[in-house]
C-alpha cells in the first residue's frame, strides 16, 4: 500500500511527517495479522511511543494499494514450518509485587516475537517485567508460515 500523494501531513509532528512522506514515496506492507490498519514497526528507545501513535489517526482512505507480482491465492501460498518454540520460562516464577522477573525463551525459525500481557514487540531471547499480581505471560513466535505460542506463569505473593 502507498500514502496517497495528496494526503496533507502538515498537522503531523516532524518526525511522523518524515516516516510518512516515506508511505508516500516507498509504501508499506499490509499484513493481516491485528487490528485493522495498525501501524506499527520496530520497538526502539530512539521513537517517541506517544507521538507515533498520532500515526493511527491516518485513515484507510488515505492509502492506495498497489498490486505486486505474485498475487498470492490459495493454491500458491508459499509452504514451510511455523516457529517453534522450545522454551518459555520466568525466572524466579514466585516473587514479590513489583520484583523483577526475567522471561527467557529458546526458539527457531521465527521472523519476531512479541509477549503479552504489557511487553510487546521484543528482540533477542529475553525480557524483563514487574508483575504487580499473578500473571501468566504469553510468547507468540511468528514468521511468513504461522504462529506458535507458549506460557509460563508469574505468582505474585
Amino acid at each position: 500500500m502507498r500514502l496517497k500523494s495528496s494526503f496533507d501531513i502538515s498537522g503531523y509532528s516532524a518526525n511522523n511527517q518524515v516516516i510518512l512522506t516515506a508511505m508516500k514515496d516507498y509504501g508499506l506492507i499490509m499484513a493481516d495479522n491485528g487490528s485493522s490498519m495498525y501501524i506499527s514497526g520496530t520497538p526502539d528507545s530512539r521513537w517517541d511511543n506517544n507521538d507515533l501513535h498520532n500515526l493511527g489517526q491516518v485513515p484507510a482512505s488515505a492509502f492506495e494499494v498497489l498490486q505486486m507480482t505474485p498475487l498470492y491465492m490459495a493454491v500458491n501460498l508459499p509452504q514451510g514450518a511455523a516457529p517453534t518454540i522450545a522454551s518459555f520460562t520466568a525466572t524466579p516464577g514466585s516473587v514479590a509485587a513489583e520484583s523483577s522477573v526475567t522471561l527467557t525463551w529458546s526458539a527457531s525459525n521465527t521472523g519476531y516475537f512479541v509477549i503479552s500481557p504489557g511487553v510487546g514487540a521484543v528482540r533477542g531471547m529475553t525480557a524483563t517485567v514487574s508483575p504487580t499480581q499473578t500473571t501468566t505471560y504469553t510468547l507468540y513466535a511468528t514468521n511468513q508460515y504461522g504462529q506458535t505460542t507458549s506460557t509460563t506463569t508469574v505468582s505474585v505473593h
